[in-house]
């Protein structure tokens, strides 16, 4: 048996780091993991609640309410009208369907999936287990003249970006649409963090999905749109994720999760529905978020850091122009792990990601070492 080419888990490296950090005298602000630490919200606790007799298998494609509530979030929140039932999928958590979407997709050895030049690890793992490869989409150009053999099957786009927070326009999305269907690409654009747009008026809309009309010309074909809400709702322990787009690769997806028994929990589907249909809750957890990053900006850009990028999302793209694991050192001595941005790739490696992550005391403990 061959095992997978899979790299080390990158996180394993901060141990010695994060250790440091555990000695300060007041203990360690841990500023490495996008992990929610507030609560979940209790409208959905309940909807949880009142879901537990659940003594029957639940459906792969979903339940009907909840496949509802899915089309009605993407009309409501991100300005996409006419998602059918057909269109949504719910999925556990987004990182497993991100990791096993070019399997589903029947990618294979000698296939390639183009991914961002700073990005989510998890598209390269995805390619691996798929046994294809990926390749570094900085631009279209960047692919160089195309081939059968070099053409990726599978581009993945990440808006809001992780680690960097960068949002991409609709104009830029449309011409990857239009060079996509040219050369017969599927889109995957990954946009779990898109309700925490924090350029000044900017929700919701304001932050493009990959289906929206001004991007997609209102066709669906070939695109697919990765959510979560682990984010926006502080649902990262449910595992409550859905995928949307293009009716005939969402059908083909579900009939390989239905084989493999890839199936989210029903009381988890009756919650998801719930969350999506409650806008309080996220404003008031966005609200949450934006005091702590007005409050982190400032003192790291007091400690010699520049934030680039960083418009949305969850984290702060930061470098002092050094080497990152050297920005890492430093900040553990302080008591503060971050996540060093070779992580996301060689481009990265001037850069740490901080997260926003951490209660109010420890963001306030974090902007006084600093």
């Amino acid at each position: 048996m061959t095992p997978l080419d899979l790299p080390d888990f990158p996180w394993d490296s901060l141990a010695p780091f994060k250790a440091r950090a555990v000695a300060h005298p007041d203990g360690i602000v841990d500023l490495s993991v996008g992990t929610p630490v507030d609560p979940t919200p209790e409208i959905v606790q309940r909807a949880l609640a009142d879901a537990a007799d659940a003594h029957g298998y639940p459906l792969t494609v979903g339940t009907p309410d909840v496949r509802a509530a899915i089309c009605e979030w993407f009309e409501r929140r991100r300005g996409v009208p006419g998602l059918g039932p057909d269109a949504v999928l719910p999925t556990i958590g987004s990182k497993e369907l991100v990791a096993w979407l070019p399997t589903l997709l029947g990618l294979r050895a000698g296939d390639v999936v183009g991914v961002p030049a700073v990005a989510y690890p998890t598209y390269d793992i995805g390619a691996r287990i798929a046994g294809a490869s990926s390749v570094v989409a900085q631009s279209l150009t960047s692919l160089g003249p195309l081939t059968r053999a070099t053409t990726p099957k599978l581009l993945w786009l990440n808006s809001p970006g992780n680690p960097n927070g960068q949002v991409l326009g609709a104009a830029h999305l449309r011409k990857v649409v239009e060079w996509a269907r040219e050369h017969g690409v599927v889109v995957a654009s990954d946009e779990c963090y898109a309700e925490l747009d924090w350029r000044e008026g900017q929700i919701g809309t304001a932050t493009p999905s990959i289906l929206h009309p001004d991007v997609c010309g209102g066709s669906h074909d070939g695109l697919l749109a990765v959510y979560s809400l682990s984010k926006q709702s502080n649902l990262a322990g449910y595992r409550a994720a859905f995928v949307a787009g293009d009716p005939a690769l969402v059908g083909a997806i579900l009939e390989v999760r239905k084989h493999a028994g890839m199936i989210m929990p029903t009381p988890v589907q009756h919650a998801m529905a719930v969350a999506l249909r409650d806008d309080t809750h996220v404003e008031r957890q966005r609200a949450a978020y934006a005091r702590r990053r007005e409050l982190l900006i400032a003192a790291v850009t007091r400690a010699g850091l520049r934030v680039d990028h960083s418009e949305a999302g969850l984290y702060l793209w930061a470098t002092r122009e050094e080497d990152c694991w050297t920005t890492v050192s430093e900040l553990a001595e302080r008591g503060i792990l971050v996540a060093p941005g070779s992580f996301y790739g060689v481009a990265g490696e001037r850069h740490v990601r901080i997260a926003l992550t951490a209660t109010d005391e420890r963001i306030a403990a974090a902007c006084a070492r600093l």
